[in-house]
């Protein structure tokens, strides 16, 4: 079992940023193949928003691209959302979600709220 531990977060008018991180709580003795984000909206499935390869690579959904930025810490084990411009649309709980040794992990969610 791999913990993930998210930090950020908050609430801020619409057109501010925030910023949120995730980080592997444990030691890991593989490679992360991939790090990313996830939204849910209330009653409905959760969303993709970023994520990134281990060679680097990002991905982004078209809600949130070149607002949103997506990176990997030197480390390897942390990966951070920097979102800026946010809109109220972008309110949600927000979840860190790792595949790592063939598992997919997920973080406890943060709230994210923009406000008009």
């Amino acid at each position: 079992q791999v913990q993930l531990i998210e930090s950020g977060g908050g609430s801020v008018q619409a057109g501010g940023s925030l910023n949120l991180s995730c980080e592997v709580a444990e030691r890991i003795f593989h490679p992360i193949s991939i790090m990313g984000w996830y939204r849910q909206p209330p009653g409905k499935e959760r969303e993709f928003i970023a994520n990134i390869i281990s060679a680097g690579s990002t991905n982004y959904a078209a809600s949130v691209k070149g607002r949103f930025t997506i990176s990997l810490l030197i480390n390897k084990r942390t990966t951070t959302l920097q979102m800026h411009s946010l809109k109220p649309e972008d309110t949600d709980v927000y979840y860190c979600n790792v595949l790592y040794n063939d598992g997919y992990y997920w973080g406890q969610g943060t709230q994210v709220t923009a406000s008009s």
